[in-house]
C-alpha cells in the first residue's frame, strides 16, 4: 500500500489531484471553526457535553456544531435533497423522464437538487438553532436572541442565511473535488468531518481509562472487516447475449454476469432511520417545560421512551434500518430497470424466460441477498448499545454509522486511485488473484 501511495505521487497529474483534494479538505476544516456571531461558545460546549444526542450530531459535523460555525449544517441538507428526489423519481413522470435522458437529464436533476437544498438548509438551520436556543445547559442558553418577535428577527435571519450559505459553500468545495481532485467530493467532506474528532476522543479515553483504547480499537477493527466484506459482497447472476448479424459481422454471443450488491442501499437506511427515530424526542423536548401539566407529562414520557439509553430506542432503530434497507433497495432496483436493459441488448439469464419472468427472478435474488445486508446494517446501527452491554461504557472512537461512512469513502477513493494507477501501468492498492 505504501508503495502504491509512492507510485501515485510519482505521476504529476495524479499528485496534483491528491494535493488539491487535501488543500480543499484543510480549508473546509478551517471554515468549520469560524463561529457564527451572537453565540455563547462556552455555554454551547457545556450543553453539548451534557446532551448525548447533540454530542452525536456534533461528531458527524466534526465539531462544527459545538463551535456553531458557518459549516454547522455541513452537506446534510444536500444529501436530504438528493434522497428526496431519488425517492420521487419513480413516482413523478417528469423526473423519471429526466433520469433517462443521459448526461443532460442528470445535469437538470442536479440543478433541482441544488434548488431544493436551499429551503432545506433554511429549515435545518431553523430547527437546529431553535433547539439550541431552547436547550439550556449549565452555562445558560447558548443562543439568547433567537426568534421572529420584536427586534430578534434580524439576528435570527442573519444566523439562518449564514448557515445556509455555509452549506452551499461546502457543496461547492465538494464539487471542486469532483472536478479537479480525486474521490467523491461530498463524501470526502463528510469523511473529513467525522475523522477530525478521533484524536480528541482518544485523548479523553486515555485520561479516563487508558486500557479502553485497546478494547475499542479491537472492536473497531472487527467492525471494519465486517463492513468491507458486506460492502464488497455481491451475487453474480450469469447472463448470455444472443448472436446478432449486422452486415458481415457477428455481434454478441458472449457470456458475462450482473453483479448484485449485498448492500446496494449503502448508508441511506441508517440516515432515514436515525432521522425518524430522533424526531419524536426532539419535538417532545419543546413541550417538556409546558405550563399545561398533561402536555408536559406526555412530552416527558415520549422523551424517556425515545431516549437512546433505553432498550425500546434500539429495538425500533434496528427494525427501521432493516425496513428501510428493503424499501430503498427496491427503489434502486426499479430505477436501474435491469430486465428492460437486458432485453434491449439481447441478453438473457440462462433458464429464465426474458421479460416478466426475468424481472421476477432478479427481484427475488435481490431480496434474498438484501436480507444479509439489512441484518448487518441493523447490527451496525445498534453497535453502540451492544458495546455498552459488553464493556459498560458508551464511549466509541466512531459511531457505527460514522464508521460505515468512513470505510465506504476509503474503499471508493481507493478504487478510483487504483483505476488511475492502472491506466498508467503502476501497481495499485488492490492485488488481484491471477
Amino acid at each position: 500500500m505504501l508503495q502504491a501511495v509512492s507510485n501515485a505521487f510519482k505521476v504529476p497529474d495524479l499528485r496534483k489531484k491528491i494535493v488539491f483534494t487535501l488543500v480543499i479538505l484543510v480549508i473546509y476544516r478551517f471554515a468549520a471553526h469560524v463561529p457564527i456571531p451572537g453565540v455563547d461558545l462556552e455555554a454551547l460546549r457545556m450543553l453539548f457535553q451534557s446532551n448525548q444526542l447533540l454530542g452525536l450530531l456534533d461528531m458527524f459535523s466534526g465539531g462544527a456544531m459545538s463551535n456553531y460555525s458557518v459549516m454547522a449544517l455541513g452537506v446534510y441538507p444536500y444529501i436530504t435533497a438528493q434522497i428526496v428526489l431519488q425517492l420521487l423519481t419513480p413516482i413523478i413522470p417528469f423526473l423519471d423522464r429526466l433520469s433517462k435522458e443521459g448526461e443532460a437529464g442528470r445535469d437538470k436533476v442536479n440543478q433541482y437538487t441544488m434548488l431544493l437544498t436551499i429551503p432545506l438548509a433554511l429549515l435545518y438551520g431553523l430547527g437546529q438553532t431553535s433547539l439550541l436556543a431552547q436547550s439550556a445547559g449549565a452555562g445558560g442558553p447558548a443562543i439568547a436572541n433567537f426568534g421572529f418577535a420584536g427586534g430578534t428577527w434580524l439576528p435570527t435571519l442573519a444566523i439562518l442565511l449564514t448557515l445556509a450559505g455555509g452549506t452551499m459553500l461546502a457543496i461547492w468545495m465538494g464539487k471542486l473535488i469532483d472536478d479537479q481532485g480525486i474521490g467523491n467530493g461530498i463524501s470526502l467532506i463528510i469523511f473529513g468531518g467525522i475523522i477530525s474528532g478521533i484524536p480528541q476522543q482518544m485523548a479523553q479515553m486515555a485520561v479516563t481509562n487508558p486500557w479502553s483504547i485497546f478494547v475499542f480499537l479491537g472492536i473497531t477493527a472487527v467492525t471494519v472487516v465486517g463492513i468491507v466484506l458486506v460492502h464488497e459482497g455481491q451475487r453474480r447472476v450469469p447472463v448470455h447475449y444472443a448472436k446478432r448479424v449486422r452486415g458481415n459481422r457477428i455481434y454478441g454471443g458472449q457470456s458475462t454476469h450482473i453483479p448484485l450488491q449485498v448492500n446496494s442501499a449503502g448508508m441511506i437506511p441508517l440516515i432515514f432511520a436515525v432521522s425518524i427515530i430522533m424526531l419524536p424526542g426532539v419535538v417532545a423536548s419543546y413541550f417538556v417545560g409546558s405550563g399545561t401539566a398533561w402536555i408536559s407529562s406526555l412530552a416527558t414520557g415520549i422523551s424517556r421512551l425515545f431516549d437512546s439509553d433505553g432498550v425500546f430506542y434500539w429495538i425500533l432503530y434496528f427494525s427501521l434500518v432493516v425496513g428501510f434497507t428493503y424499501f430503498y433497495t427496491d427503489v434502486i432496483f426499479q430505477q436501474q430497470d435491469l430486465p428492460e436493459t437486458l432485453r434491449r441488448q439481447g441478453g438473457f439469464v440462462p433458464g429464465i424466460r426474458p421479460g416478466v419472468r426475468t424481472a421476477e427472478y432478479l427481484q427475488g435474488v435481490v431480496r434474498r441477498i438484501t436480507l444479509v445486508g439489512a441484518l448487518f446494517l441493523g447490527l451496525i446501527a445498534i453497535m453502540p448499545f451492544l458495546v455498552q452491554l459488553v464493556t459498560g461504557s458508551n464511549q466509541m472512537l466512531l459511531t457505527s454509522t460514522g464508521l460505515l461512512i468512513v470505510v465506504g469513502v476509503v474503499l471508493d477513493t481507493m478504487k478510483q486511485l487504483e483505476a488511475q494507477l492502472m491506466m498508467r501501468h503502476y501497481e495499485g492498492f488492490i492485488r488481484r488473484m491471477r
